[in-house]
């Protein structure tokens, strides 16, 4: 890795695999665990094309990358600040070649790539609707939170488009808005097949989920052990 210099206000992370580091914002809105057990839950072939929506600094492209090394990754984000700093830490982690970062919606993917050319597509997405009564000023924060720029139907809309048929999308969200994902998925032809609940301990309710979705194909969804 080259040498890596860091701005005011921000830090570098050592992420404990393969030396990989990558600079965050010192109290702003960094990766969490989520993203750690989405990137550990995409499964990839060497020969696939992978879609990221919504990468923020990129901490899931680069560990997927890192892990999987798929043929090549897109990763979109709208967020200027959030794409200079997953720029940069494509630059340090030496994955130029292998992860495109495009800095505007997902919903303009028409600019970018062919319909149905991506094997695989992952998205920890906001996973709150949004409201402006609730949300006020808007801010990074609440752009990476709520889904004013990228609501479920944009989603779900844009990766079944993007998707080859048979293509996989996995994702992570909110286990509120369950019932949501899955009555949007339908109106988009894509299948529930497998699903892990996310518990904070053996005593509490599910927070999140993880699902793999495929476009069309048959019901058989398999709910994992938490």
């Amino acid at each position: 890795m080259e040498e890596i210099k860091l701005n005011s206000g921000e830090r570098l992370d050592d992420l404990q695999l393969g030396g990989l580091k990558i600079i965050q914002k010192v109290g702003g809105y960094g990766f969490t665990s989520d993203s750690v057990l989405l990137a550990n839950f995409v499964k990839a072939k060497k020969s696939d094309v992978c879609v990221e929506i919504g990468a923020g600094c990129g901490i899931i492209s680069i560990l997927v990358n890192y892990k999987q090394k798929p043929a090549k990754i897109f990763a979109y984000e709208l967020q200027k600040t959030q794409f200079e700093l997953f720029s940069r830490n494509v630059q340090i982690c030496n994955m130029c070649d292998s992860i495109e970062i495009i800095n505007d919606k997902v919903q303009n993917y028409k600019k970018y790539t062919k319909e149905g050319s991506a094997d695989i597509v992952f998205s920890n997405p906001p996973y709150f609707k949004y409201d402006e009564k609730v949300c006020g000023e808007i801010s990074e924060k609440v752009l990476s939170r709520f889904d004013k720029e990228l609501p479920l139907k944009d989603l779900f809309s844009s990766v079944s488009k993007m998707l080859k048929f048979g293509g996989k999308f996995y994702f992570i969200y909110d286990s509120v808005r369950l019932d949501d994902c899955i009555l949007t998925m339908k109106n988009y032809k894509l299948v529930p097949k497998k699903m892990y609940f996310i518990h904070p301990n053996q005593t509490k309710n599910s927070t999140t989920f993880l699902c793999l979705a495929t476009l069309g194909g048959k019901q058989s969804l398999k709910i994992m052990p938490p």
